[in-house]
């Protein structure tokens, strides 16, 4: 099981980019820079290839709408070279609210979108022959009577250090995760509880595991959570840090019935609370919403405590698929808490 975090990518980038160095000294496999609605993802990642030698570089995640195909398939090719074959290409659909009201670009058919755009990658990156794709949501070149009719098919100029640059999707619907189990490289969900994550993706991702290429190998999974290593009664109160974000998640994170982390929430089966933390916290009661999360969820979701409980989750995790431990340590002394988990590991 290799070790992965996210960076904060909103606040300096210089001074993460040497936390970043010194977490890879300590054994973190990866690292990925989300995109939501301030910095673009790329231009960190390129940064963090300049000044790291093995870490893993992913996008987590690049919303599809707010690139044409083609651009996220050189961005990725970029990366990969600054890197010298260390990018992950994180995608995901974000949600209307960023992608209507920040982006300005319709919200539409995110699964055949995916689908073409993953499709349209790989074959830019084997370079195989010049770009043609007649897809139902992209052409390349246009159609006939589309544009100025001057469109030609062009291969990528670049020669990609590697023809299959991984692939991740960020995916929580039945149908979407179904989809990245066909078709991804990788997957990572969110809000996830490997104690419950069969009974909320098993059928999903069966079915999607009967439609997947054989030449695409095993599936990576990248999920975890907080991470504090210590005597039980000291790290304990680190769980609580997990109150607001999951809150802004569950709660605030789209509107009433399409919010689909507040769906995941429900189909754990903390069904009532889901509907209660938004409630509170789309009528602007952030701290009440924040204590309407349930206990258990946030021990389940996270790996806490002395080394014998820290082994038990991570038992936890692997017999949930999870490849990739995606961790968020807490604590005064956090690469020190990464080094420690890598000896466990």
């Amino acid at each position: 099981m290799k070790i992965s975090m996210a960076v904060n990518y909103s606040g300096d980038v210089k001074a993460m980019a040497d936390q970043v160095v010194e977490y890879e000294k300590a054994g973190v496999d990866l690292v990925w820079v989300a995109e939501a609605y301030g910095m673009d993802a790329p231009t960190v990642m390129g940064y963090l290839a300049a000044v790291t030698e093995t870490v893993e570089i992913a996008s987590g995640i690049l919303p599809i709408y707010s690139r044409t195909p083609t651009l996220l398939a050189m961005t990725a090719v970029g990366v990969d070279v600054l890197s010298n074959g260390r990018c992950m290409l994180g995608l995901g659909a974000s949600g209307p609210q960023v992608i209507e009201g920040f982006h300005g670009v319709t919200y539409d058919a995110p699964l055949g979108r995916t689908r073409e755009i993953v499709e349209i990658c790989r074959k830019i990156w084997k370079r195989e022959d010049k770009l043609q794709h007649d897809g139902k949501y992209y052409q390349m070149p246009l159609r006939e009577g589309e544009g100025t009719g001057l469109g030609k098919p062009l291969k990528i100029i670049t020669h990609p250090p590697r023809p299959d640059i991984p692939i991740l999707l960020a995916s929580l619907g039945h149908k979407n995760v179904a989809l990245t189990a066909e078709i991804a490289d990788c997957w990572l969900p969110t809000l996830f509880v490997p104690d419950k994550a069969s009974m909320v993706w098993g059928e999903d991702l069966d079915r999607g595991y009967a439609k997947r290429d054989a030449s695409l190998g095993t599936m990576d999974i990248m999920a975890g959570g907080m991470l504090a290593i210590g005597k039980q009664d000291e790290v304990e109160q680190y769980r609580e840090y997990g109150r607001g974000t999951t809150a802004l998640y569950v709660g605030g994170m789209g509107a009433k019935g399409k919010n689909f982390y507040n769906n995941v929430f429900s189909r754990y089966g903390w069904e009532a609370e889901a509907h209660s933390i938004q409630e509170l916290y789309l009528d602007g009661h952030k701290t009440e919403a924040e204590a309407a999360i349930p206990s258990e969820f946030l021990e389940k979701s996270s790996l806490i405590g002395d080394e014998g409980y820290v082994k038990e989750r991570l038992d936890a995790y692997a017999e949930a698929g999870v490849t990739y431990l995606n961790v968020a340590p807490v604590g005064p002394d956090p690469v020190g808490t990464v080094r420690k988990l890598k000896e466990l590991l």
